[in-house]
């Protein structure tokens, strides 16, 4: 498919709600309504959502009806993805990615801390004159999240919601924040959400983001909202009531599954790996890919709910909108459950973006990182992009699908992993106690990283090129590590006080 029109299958088309229905599979650009003045910004983050969780995209097992109307509506980037992170939570460091604009070398403490003189694209928009308002999840500090936003509601600063003692928390019923203009976030104005059978972090978040769209219907200034929900994130144990429910019986093993991961990559016991034993039982990652696609369709259904409030409020044709995640996460691929790892399931997300002026139904394959976001968002609004920026901006991508290509991309995971991306290719290596154990997979012939080319004489000069490549994109990168020390110059896995020493 690559940047070709998407075909859709039957089931995805007779599913569709109206929103975008009208989108004839041509690259033509979105146009439908009176567009005027600056375009309102409504920025859809998922958490822990893989890049081949949309149907319209290719999944024919999942139901989502409303990533779907989206993908119809705008442009597919299917080679997006996160740099990485240096310690198991990478969704700290990806999301301080997207909101700064910058590399994994770049951020700060793993994510946890935005200072002041690296602007947030919320907070450059708010500048510029946005009303930004936000809910859902900050994995960030306080003080940048009041300096990114003048309003918000249902806001969850942290990474995951708790299980809770009997699984009575959970998505059931977050620990939520209500605005404070004095970003006096403590226990007087956090609460935990009602405990009921419709309670739901998704459905708080939708609720919010709905409430500021009433609010601002007949407002003349623009707006952006982002809305950061936690779904399809674990804990998975009670699904609500609304959204599709799947049974193991109706999903296939990914081909790539294996009851163990064929080597020691140097986190095999990270706290997402512990949520099914070893070796993998094909019944329980079955059933957790069950939940786990059931958390994805939930996400959507509230989705479906946004863009209904943003079409009701009559502003939906001059509002771009930006649907993606901040990692993806294995469920079973190469033996693992988690997002530590550079594998494709954990490293590529979906990400669509539509609008005025933005071509409709139509994909593009050029490498990107979830941070170009930022110079994209300023490029689309007008507004200029901070120094502090390193994204590359796929403005011009979006209209041209042979502008502003990255030619490769870096993964990074602790000092345990490495990789590069080339030509369809990647190269994979670790460092867990000396050992590189070297993976070379042809992405285009083996997709799901099963054949492992890097002995195979044939591709001695590919191994070698990636290699050469992979080294000095670590070190324009200010990468840490010394990939030519035995050990990368850390043995062992680097702990948090290590972590804050590198990435201060």
């Amino acid at each position: 498919m690559n940047n070709k029109t998407l075909l859709f299958c039957l089931p995805a088309i007779l599913g569709a709600p109206l929103f975008g229905a009208h989108a004839s599979g041509k690259e033509t650009p979105e146009d439908d309504g009176e567009k005027t003045g600056r375009p309102n910004v409504l920025f859809l983050l998922t958490d822990d959502q893989t890049f081949n969780t949309i149907r319209a995209l290719g999944n024919t097992e999942i139901h989502t009806p409303n990533m779907d109307r989206l993908v119809r509506r705008g442009v597919a980037f299917t080679q997006t993805h996160v740099m990485g992170g240096l310690n198991g939570a990478v969704s700290q460091p990806s999301r301080a990615m997207l909101l700064t604009g910058r590399g994994l070398m770049d951020v700060h403490r793993n994510g946890g801390f935005i200072p002041q003189a690296e602007k947030t694209f919320p907070e450059v928009f708010r500048e510029n004159g946005y009303t930004t308002f936000a809910t859902g999840k900050w994995h960030s500090d306080n003080a940048s999240f009041n300096r990114s936003f003048s309003t918000g509601a249902n806001i969850f600063f942290g990474g995951m919601h708790p299980y809770g003692r009997n699984n009575e928390l959970g998505h059931r019923r977050p620990y939520l924040h209500q605005y404070d203009p004095a970003g006096d976030y403590n226990d007087r104005n956090g609460a935990w959400a009602d405990a009921s059978p419709e309670t739901f972090s998704s459905k708080l978040y939708a609720d919010a983001a709905i409430g500021f769209l009433e609010a601002e219907t007949s407002s003349g200034d623009p707006f952006l909202m982002y809305v950061a929900f936690t779904s399809p994130h674990d804990p998975r144990n009670v699904l609500p009531g609304y959204g599709r429910k799947y049974a193991s019986a109706e999903l296939s093993m990914p081909a790539n599954f294996v009851p163990q991961h064929p080597f020691d990559n140097g986190d095999l016991n990270e706290r997402d790996e512990k949520l099914l034993p070893t070796p993998r039982v094909p019944e329980q990652v079955l059933a957790e890919r069950a939940n786990y696609y059931g958390m994805v369709s939930e996400v959507d259904f509230q989705i479906g709910r946004i863009l209904d409030a943003l079409e009701k409020s009559g502003k939906a044709a001059n509002t771009i909108i930006v649907f993606t995640s901040d990692n993806g996460l294995c469920v079973g691929e190469h033996g693992l459950l988690g997002k530590q790892n550079l594998y494709e399931a954990a490293v590529r997300i979906p990400m669509v973006i539509c609008g005025p002026g933005i071509p409709q139904n139509t994909v593009r394959d050029a490498y990107c990182y979830l941070y170009d976001l930022y110079p994209t968002l300023c490029g689309l609004a007008g507004i200029e992009v901070p120094a502090t920026v390193k994204g590359v901006s796929l403005e011009e991508t979006l209209r041209n699908p042979e502008a502003g290509k990255r030619e490769d991309i870096l993964l990074t995971y602790i000092n345990l992993q490495r990789a590069i991306k080339k030509d369809g290719f990647k190269l994979i290596l670790y460092n867990v106690d000396g050992q590189r154990h070297p993976q070379l997979f042809d992405l285009k012939a083996d997709p799901m990283e099963m054949k492992n080319l890097y002995d195979d004489p044939a591709y001695r000069e590919k191994r070698e090129e990636l290699t050469g490549l992979l080294y000095a994109r670590m070190k324009a990168a200010g990468d840490f590590c010394d990939p030519a020390k035995p050990d990368w110059g850390y043995p062992g896995k680097l702990d948090w006080k290590q972590v804050v020493q590198v990435n201060p």
